[in-house]
């Protein structure tokens, strides 16, 4: 369910037009092309095996009965590694950190110690996937376990089992942002300061299809090709190339066909991919491998994961007046690829949210821990940045007796362009009308009613309202191409990638308005970097503002070549030339003298210069997605069981290209945001380490009963920050679900004097937090 309000597309335009995916097709034919489904002659296939210890030291790893078994052709442990040069997987992520980041190396497998269960220890290739596992478990591994810690916080406590010899006491960083003094004096001067004390729990992407690769290695040319399943492939190569392997880039090869989800976990260059291309050059046979979803939950980067103590202080009306913030970030065992930007440059531009703080600070310190190693999951640090300034507000609200709306709206930014605590400058939006928008659409006035009739069933309910802020761009310019091709349709080559956004309709859709052709003319070329020089991938909600912009600079550089072959070819200044529908035509000649843009690209390509254009842009703007959600939740006295009854959003993600796969994208979101707040959580055993959310058996992901519609709403407030005036909208849900969700909860609980509960609200979790202030009282 969704609406649109603001300004559409010019009639005929594509731009702004809700047209169905073009890519659905094959997808629902089941014609897709994902890794698994490349056909590979003469393939091998492999299998990891992994550590049932979090933490332990290897005394000996015995693989002589494996290397024999049938179909067994070799066993690659961390000698092996060593022997053939390979180097570690590098942690690129770039925070200034006030204390030195700690990377401890990491090679692909482990080397002397385990630290975390999961941990790959050895990798055995053969002729078929079974053959493969069976010789793993034949694999005799001599394990001295030593003490675990799972906990960020109970790591960086006096005694903490240690990790990594050179992280003293498991601190891998501290990271500071903000003016620390200013919010001293602004707590100095606030009549209330609340305080919380917030877990952002941890969780998995769990994408529909698991990560999954082929290695191959051509021995006459050196080259290497790795086809993953993947979300950036500039980046994975970059890494494998540079310092994995140590060879020229063009050496190494990354492709990604269609991708079956990734939400961030497929951005990172994980240990399998290494030791798929290894093996494939030692074997000279190209080598696969497909995670099943328990080893997912072992070895794939996961998300979230902060303990944050916070206090905001306000002034006798309500006014903020300063937020400070400390937070723990649990890390895991290794240092992901960007693994501690989540939680220090990424929320330092959100940290705050839509309101308008004077005084703001953050303090980060980054653990080593026996888990996963933790990276980006959607939004990746924005969602918890938001969710510490919302339930501080509705604290706030309920120590002070003022309305949690109108603290909102007393505080929302209001003058344009503004400068945040933070340095961010927002050039746009429309805060205070979308919060009056959202609480029109959810019948907010209506809610006493609802409340009453809840009550008289025996059953608690609860409105949330929650307002959120992105600040999308992840990394900064991107490469785009326009290719004419021999068959008339035109190829549009772009350094972001889709795992399901939709960008085969929608880069068309751009290029159809521009180019006056009609969308099918259009074909998208992506994640191959044999067929794209450049690009940074999809992160950060980046792809239409950053790729969008690089196409639309190409498209500039077509037109302009094009003007000028079209004034010799029709015999006129280019000046008199009008370009329209596709079409290069003379103004005012009553003869339509003219030439089409296909027939002109024909012409150049036949003279030897082709129209075709590539660009690298340089814009280094980020925008500002926002908007502001209600939720509306039913508890259970008795069961603790809850019902989320209503979901309304009132989002602004810019002009908008294709309404309908904005919307799609944003539900989406909301799903997995929702996830976290009522379902998901990866749990370990504290004194083992062992992980208990192994399977979804054990992790819940959301099902279709558990959501009510999700009603979206898109106001359309245009940035000027690029050519197409959009804003990301691919994490947006995400961002704002959480403390929409959690608000509404606290509010059903207020009445038995429950003020906080950590997410995920489980049945299990509310039936005891209600048990326990019943005891209370």
């Amino acid at each position: 369910m969704f609406q649109l309000e603001g300004t559409m597309g010019e009639h005929g335009m594509e731009r702004g037009t809700s047209r169905r995916r073009i890519e659905d097709d094959r997808f629902l034919r089941g014609t897709g092309r994902f890794v698994d489904d490349i056909a590979t002659p003469g393939a091998l296939h492999g299998a990891a095996l992994r550590s049932p210890h979090a933490h332990a030291r290897i005394l000996s790893i015995d693989t002589a009965a494996a290397a024999v078994m049938p179909g067994v052709r070799a066993v690659l442990t961390t000698a092996e590694l060593r022997a053939d040069g390979i180097g570690p997987l590098p942690c690129i992520a770039k925070v200034a950190t006030v204390e030195p980041l700690i990377i401890p190396v990491r090679p692909a497998l482990a080397d002397g110690l385990v630290r975390h269960v999961g941990d790959a220890v050895a990798f055995v290739i053969a002729e078929t996937p079974a053959q493969a596992r069976d010789a793993a478990e034949a694999i005799l591994v001599e394990y001295d376990p030593l003490p675990a810690v799972t906990d960020g916080e109970a790591a960086l406590a006096q005694g903490a089992p240690q990790l990594w010899p050179e992280a003293a006491g498991n601190l891998c960083f501290r990271f500071r942002k903000g003016d620390a003094a200013a919010v001293e004096a602004a707590f100095a001067a606030a009549t209330t300061i609340v305080e919380l004390d917030l877990v952002n729990n941890r969780v998995t992407a769990a994408p529909m299809e698991p990560r999954t690769a082929i290695g191959s290695f051509d021995a006459a040319t050196g080259d290497y090709l790795l086809e993953v399943s993947g979300q950036a492939v500039h980046g994975i190569r970059d890494q494998l190339a540079d310092t994995v392997f140590r060879v020229p880039r063009e050496r190494m090869q990354v492709v990604a066909p269609d991708v079956g989800g990734g939400f961030g976990a497929k951005n990172f260059l994980f240990p399998e991919y290494v030791l798929l291309l290894l093996a494939a050059r030692r074997l000279g046979r190209p080598v696969r491998w497909v995670s099943d979803r328990t080893e997912d939950f072992l070895s794939t980067a996961q998300g979230r994961d902060n303990r944050t103590r916070a206090r905001l202080g306000l002034d006798a009306e309500g006014r903020f007046l300063g937020l400070q913030v400390e937070t723990i970030a649990n890390l895991g065992a290794y240092l992901s690829s960007s693994g501690p930007g989540s939680s220090t440059n990424a929320p330092g531009t959100a940290m705050g949210g839509l309101y308008a703080i004077p005084a703001v600070h953050m303090d980060v310190r980054g653990a080593f821990t026996n888990t996963v190693p933790i990276d980006a999951y959607r939004g990746a640090g924005k969602p918890e940045a938001n969710y510490i300034i919302e339930r501080l507000i509705d604290l706030a609200a309920h120590r002070t007796g003022h309305s949690a709306t109108e603290l909102r709206r007393r505080n929302l930014i209001a003058d344009f362009p503004h400068k945040t605590a933070m340095g961010m400058t927002i050039d746009v939006g429309e805060f205070h009308a979308n919060l009056d928008r959202a609480l029109a659409a959810a019948n907010v006035a209506g809610f006493a009613a609802r409340r009453e009739a809840s009550r008289a069933r025996g059953m608690l309910r609860g409105l949330g309202v929650a307002c959120f802020l992105e600040t999308s761009r992840g990394a900064p310019g991107e490469w785009a191409a326009v290719r004419f091709e021999a068959d008339e349709r035109v190829a549009l080559a772009i350094g972001t990638q889709s795992n399901g956004q939709g960008h085969e309709t929608s880069f068309p859709q751009v290029a159809a308005d521009l180019l006056g052709l009609p969308v099918d003319t259009f074909r998208l070329v992506q994640a191959d970097t044999r067929h794209v020089t450049r690009g940074h991938g999809h992160g950060g909600a980046r792809s239409l503002h950053m790729g969008g912009e690089a196409l639309v600079r190409a498209i500039d550089v077509v037109l302009v070549k094009g003007r000028g072959l079209a004034a010799q070819l029709l015999q006129s200044p280019e000046a008199s030339l009008h370009f329209a529908g596709g079409r290069f035509s003379v103004e005012g000649d009553p003869s339509g003298s003219g030439i089409g843009l296909l027939e002109l690209a024909r012409a150049a390509r036949e003279a030897g210069a082709p129209l075709d254009a590539e660009v690298d842009s340089d814009l280094d703007l980020v925008t500002f997605p926002n908007g502001c959600q209600v939720a509306e939740v039913e508890i259970d006295r008795e069961t603790g069981k809850l019902s989320l009854e209503r979901y309304v959003a009132i989002d602004d993600y810019g002009r908008l290209v294709n309404p309908m796969l904005t919307i799609g994208q944003v539900q989406g979101g909301l799903a997995q945001g929702i996830g976290q707040a009522l379902f998901e959580e990866i749990a370990y055993d504290q004194d083992s380490g062992q992980i208990l959310t192994a399977s979804l058996m054990d992790y819940c992901l959301p099902r279709a009963e558990d959501l009510p519609p999700l009603e979206v709403t898109c106001i359309e407030v245009p940035t000027a920050s690029n050519r197409l005036g959009v804003k990301g909208s691919g994490q947006a849900g995400c961002i704002g679900a959480p403390q929409t969700v959690m608000n509404a909860v606290l509010d059903a609980l207020a009445p038995l004097g429950i003020e906080t509960i950590d997410m995920p609200a489980t049945p299990g979790r509310l039936w005891q937090a209600m048990r326990d202030a019943a005891a209370v009282r």
